[in-house]
C-alpha cells in the first residue's frame, strides 16, 4: 500500500516537473535543462517498478544529456576556426537525417533484443520504439534542431497510449499533453527560428 502511494505522488511530483519542462522547452528557455535533470531522476524509480526497463534506461541517458544540452546552450559551439557562437535554432542539417534514422532503428531493434531476452517486459517493441526515438530526440533538441518537435510527437503519441496500458495515468496524461503541444512548440520555435535569421 505504501509503495503505491509514493509511486501515485513521484507520478504527479514528475508530470508537474513534465509540464514546466514543457513551458520551458516551448519557450526556448534553458531552464528546461533544470527539469531535465529532476524529472528522469524520478521517473527511474517509477519506471523501473513498473517494468518498463527500457525507459528506465532511456532516463539514465536524459541525465547526461541535460548536462550536455545545458552547457551547448549555457556556451554556445566552437565554430571550425576555433570561435565560439551562440547556439540558434535551425532546421536539421540534411546530411543528418540518415544518420539519424539508421541510429534509430538499429537502438530500436538492439533495445528490443534486450528487453526480450533480459527482462520480463511485456511491451519490449513499443517500450524500444519510444526509447530509441527519444534518445534521437534528446540529441536533436540539445542542437536546437527544429525538427525534434515531431520526433516527439511520435514519442509522446506512443508513450500516451503505452502508460495507460500500464496504469500510469498521470504521464499518460502529461504525454497526451505532450502531443497536442507539439503543435504549438514547433509554431512557436519557427517564429524564433525567423526572427534570428532577420
Amino acid at each position: 500500500m505504501l509503495e503505491y502511494f509514493s509511486t501515485n505522488f513521484l507520478e504527479i511530483l514528475g508530470t508537474l516537473i513534465g509540464m514546466l519542462y514543457l513551458y520551458w522547452e516551448y519557450k526556448g528557455d534553458i531552464k528546461l535543462w533544470i527539469a531535465s535533470i529532476i524529472m528522469p531522476a524520478i521517473s527511474l524509480y517509477i519506471y523501473y517498478s513498473k517494468g518498463l526497463y527500457a525507459d528506465f534506461g532511456i532516463n539514465i541517458y536524459y541525465l547526461a544529456v541535460a548536462v550536455y544540452g545545458w552547457i551547448l546552450w549555457q556556451f554556445g559551439i566552437t565554430g571550425k576556426k576555433g570561435v565560439k557562437h551562440e547556439l540558434r535554432i535551425i532546421h536539421t542539417p540534411r546530411k543528418a537525417y540518415l544518420p539519424l534514422v539508421i541510429i534509430a532503428l538499429v537502438l530500436w531493434l538492439a533495445i528490443a533484443q534486450i528487453l526480450i531476452n533480459f527482462t520480463d517486459s511485456n511491451v519490449p517493441w513499443l517500450d524500444s520504439f519510444t526509447t530509441a526515438l527519444s534518445i534521437v530526440g534528446m540529441w536533436m533538441l540539445a542542437r536546437k534542431w527544429i525538427e525534434q518537435w515531431w520526433v516527439w510527437l511520435l514519442v509522446d503519441a506512443v508513450s500516451t497510449g503505452l502508460y495507460i496500458y500500464k496504469g500510469l495515468y498521470f504521464y499518460a496524461g502529461l504525454y497526451c499533453i505532450y502531443t497536442i503541444i507539439i503543435f504549438f512548440g514547433y509554431r512557436k520555435w519557427k517564429r524564433m527560428m525567423e526572427l534570428n535569421e532577420k
